[in-house]
């Protein structure tokens, strides 16, 4: 239910969907008071920005990064699927996915400050080039018959590192493709596009995997591959001119850190981040369930292609969500939504059940990023961005590992149910605690947000 976490057609369906997305209400009447819309059209014609639609730069990273994400989708499956086969323990597939997400404890506060220092771009394309070598060592290994859970540990934590790296550059990187008042509509895209990804991902890994273990791999390390290549096409700069003199790094770090303290309502949605990061296990309960089912692994990228259909859908809609309610409003009711959705696993008895549930909570899910990513956006300044969201995910992920390791252990020696049940009442606390926040409350419309010193 956050960004770069769970994964957000036909092309003539798609086209309404970019449409819906990308172009601006055609009169006054149309826009509600409050959105960003409205103070678009108040702007001369020569100040207005230009449709996300035509902003050739955006178009090509947002084309890259979609086939990257369709890569990883079909990798995310086959992980999981392939360390089941291997040692036949949820708990050693949950481990594996733990590890993938200690790199953002790790390094997510230099990283923050080095995204801020060096070319993004160049950050991005050094990054995705690692990824498709990393990821390839797996096929390699595999046709060598030397294939170990050891090396599949290092490839999570060296792809995860990467990983980290590569997202701060591009979300550092997005306010200087589209512009601010563009921030929701971007945000919208990329969760149609995580939707894609959902939808044919995993449909794709679980037919890839059935074909030949090693293929979903070969896929992903292709998809790095071609991001790179469309990086070297965008003609924008990925940052603003940086003085030649430097600080400390640490120095630099606290400077971030500072800032998202500052700032209560940011501060609290990182923490809120990292309460709804506990349900990145959904990926291993919901392939733990379907197991259950008797559901083969094609079958099983069949359920988590439903999902697809909802991010979808929850992407087209997300942006009225953020027109339509102040922030306070959006974030409580996705919180409730999200809880709602999640404890539905409980009364999933068949795969189309399971399916169901998996559609329901992608639907729910981009309302969250499109809300309260393009909100910090716009709040942070430029030459901030990489080390504030650096401090941002640090916070969000802090308990993601744990997290992670503790559902594969409760799934393997408590049951499903239990899982399901222990987790739900966390997101329900999370919820009211959300909506008895008064900066979540009190939060301004996005229209009137600007860059906090």
């Amino acid at each position: 239910m956050v960004e770069h976490l769970l994964a957000k057609e036909k092309v003539a369906s798609s086209n309404l969907v970019f449409r819906s997305i990308f172009i601006p209400p055609k009169s006054k009447s149309d826009t509600p008071q409050g959105s960003r819309w409205v103070e678009s059209r108040q702007l001369p014609a020569r100040h207005r920005a230009p449709s996300l639609w035509r902003n050739r730069d955006f178009a090509i990273l947002w084309s890259g990064q979609t086939l990257s994400s369709i890569g990883t989708g079909v990798s995310n499956l086959a992980f999981p699927l392939l360390v089941l086969t291997l040692t036949h323990s949820p708990t050693q597939a949950g481990i594996t996915a733990a590890i993938r997400a200690l790199p953002y404890i790790f390094f997510s506060l230099p990283a923050g400050a080095l995204v801020d220092r060096w070319n993004r771009k160049w950050t991005m394309i050094l990054c995705d080039l690692g990824r498709a070598i990393t990821l390839s060592s797996i096929p390699i290994a595999s046709i060598a018959g030397s294939l170990t859970l050891a090396q599949l540990y290092a490839v999570s934590f060296l792809e995860g590192t990467l990983f980290v790296f590569f997202s701060l550059a591009e979300t550092a990187a997005l306010p200087q493709v589209v512009p601010n008042t563009s921030l929701p509509a971007a945000t919208a895209a990329n969760n149609a596009a995580y939707g894609v990804t959902a939808l044919v991902g995993p449909s794709l890994g679980g037919a890839l995997y059935a074909v030949g273990r090693i293929i979903p791999f070969i896929a992903d390390a292709l998809s790095y591959a071609c991001s790179v290549i469309s990086l070297f096409f965008i003609q924008a700069r990925f940052q603003e001119d940086r003085p030649a003199a430097r600080r400390g790094l640490r120095h630099e770090i606290t400077e971030g850190l500072r800032w998202l303290w500052n700032n209560p309502l940011v501060r609290y949605m990182a923490f809120l981040t990292a309460g709804l990061r506990v349900g990145g296990g959904i990926t291993l309960i919901a392939i733990v369930l379907a197991q259950h089912l008797g559901a083969s692994p094609a079958a099983i990228g069949l359920i988590f292609g439903a999902s697809g259909v909802g991010a979808i859908i929850g992407s087209i809609l997300s942006p009225f969500v953020q027109r339509r309610f102040t922030f306070g409003q959006a974030i409580t009711g996705i919180c409730w939504s999200f809880t709602a959705t999640y404890l539905l696993f409980l009364v999933a008895r068949n795969l189309a059940a399971l399916a169901a549930v998996l559609f329901l909570i992608e639907l729910v899910s981009p309302a969250y990023d499109t809300v309260q990513f393009s909100y910090r956006l716009a709040l942070i300044p430029d030459a901030l961005q990489g080390r504030v969201n650096s401090v941002f995910r640090m916070i969000a992920t802090s308990i993601q590992p744990l997290a992670l390791a503790l559902t594969g252990w409760l799934l393997e020696y408590a049951g499903s149910m239990v899982t399901i049940l222990t987790l739900g009442g966390w997101f329900a606390l999370l919820s009211t605690v959300t909506m008895l926040n008064p900066d979540v409350r009190s939060a301004p419309l996005l229209a009137e947000v600007h860059p906090a010193k």
